[in-house]
C-alpha cells in the first residue's frame, strides 16, 4: 500500500480498549506513546493485536504546541 502522507511511525501495539463502536490503540513508538481513535470495525478488520508491529500515519494540516 503507498499512501500520499510523510508522517508514518513505526511502533508496537500496546493497549487496546474497546468501546461499542470507537476503539482506542496505544502505540509505542521509541518509548513515546501515540494514540488513536478508530473504528472497533476498523480494529477487528485489520486483526489488531497486541504486540503487533504497526504504523501510525499522521496527516494533518495543523500542528499546535503549548507550554
Amino acid at each position: 500500500m503507498q499512501l500520499s502522507a510523510r508522517n508514518a511511525l513505526k511502533g508496537k501495539v500496546v493497549e487496546i480498549s474497546r468501546g461499542q463502536i470507537v476503539g482506542k490503540v496505544k502505540v509505542d513508538v521509541g518509548g513515546q506513546f501515540v494514540t488513536s481513535l478508530v473504528s472497533v470495525e476498523a480494529i477487528d478488520e485489520l486483526g489488531l493485536k497486541v504486540g503487533e508491529e504497526v504504523s501510525a500515519i499522521i496527516k494533518s494540516t495543523e500542528v499546535m504546541l503549548a507550554k
